[in-house]
């Protein structure tokens, strides 16, 4: 790192969920708990200037958050399961976004 002028970050456990629900909630990706380490690690380096806040950077996220549901449990609730159709998710989706109209 020192060669490359590189930089490293360590994050907490609520930085890596943070990171977690904002790749789902901005990207549509539910990643494992390694996808919000980088972005968690990410955020922190920009806030300090060591990522340029102007500049674009390429984040390489894999693995699936269904790895690691058990991680995240606890602080979104039990996932609801469906039949693979794109029918019953648009139907329960709609239920939730009037419900919440709602409210």
């Amino acid at each position: 790192m020192k060669e490359t002028d590189g930089h490293a970050e360590d994050v907490t456990d609520d930085e890596v969920r943070e990171g977690i629900r904002l790749l789902a909630e901005c990207e549509g990706i539910f990643a494992e708990t390694a996808g919000g380490v980088t972005v968690g690690v990410a955020k922190k380096l920009i806030a300090q200037g060591k990522i340029p806040a102007d500049d674009s950077a390429v984040l390489c996220i894999t693995g699936n958050g269904l790895k690691t549901i058990d991680a995240v449990q606890q602080h979104v609730g039990k996932p609801q399961e469906i039949r693979p159709s794109l029918r019953e998710f648009e139907t329960i989706l709609g239920a939730r976004q009037r419900t919440e109209a709602k409210a």
